[in-house]
């Protein structure tokens, strides 16, 4: 059951990525906080890679699993990226982005190291 759940959690974080990545956004003008574009990176990538190590916590050959998930997880942001740029015309790709989901990708990984792999 708890698998399931981080599974559709997963799942359900990459679409709202995605979506989030390539529609306009129009800047909303009621908010007093400013909120780094980085900052907003960082939290996506870290929650979705988080979810994805809970995915296969508790799969055989774990090392191999954690660094497929960081991996395509990594190349997924690429990817992203890289359509911002293609695709839209109110979007750009950001070296600093990717830099960005890598530091939530690796900062999901510490924390999932020291929380969940405790034996």
């Amino acid at each position: 059951m708890e698998r399931k759940f981080y599974f559709y959690s997963a799942v359900l974080l990459t679409i709202a990525i995605t979506i989030g990545s390539l529609i306009s956004i129009p800047k909303l003008e009621v908010t007093q906080v400013q909120i780094s574009d980085k900052f907003v990176h960082i939290s996506a990538y870290c929650l979705l890679t988080l979810n994805w190590l809970l995915v296969y916590r508790f799969k055989n050959n774990k090392l191999k699993y954690d660094f497929l998930i960081l991996l395509l997880v990594f190349i997924y942001g690429i990817i992203i990226e890289i359509l911002q740029g293609v695709l839209t015309s109110y979007r750009q790709a950001d070296l600093l982005d990717v830099l960005a989901n890598f530091a939530g990708i690796s900062l999901a990984f510490i924390f999932f190291s020291i929380f969940f792999e405790r034996k």
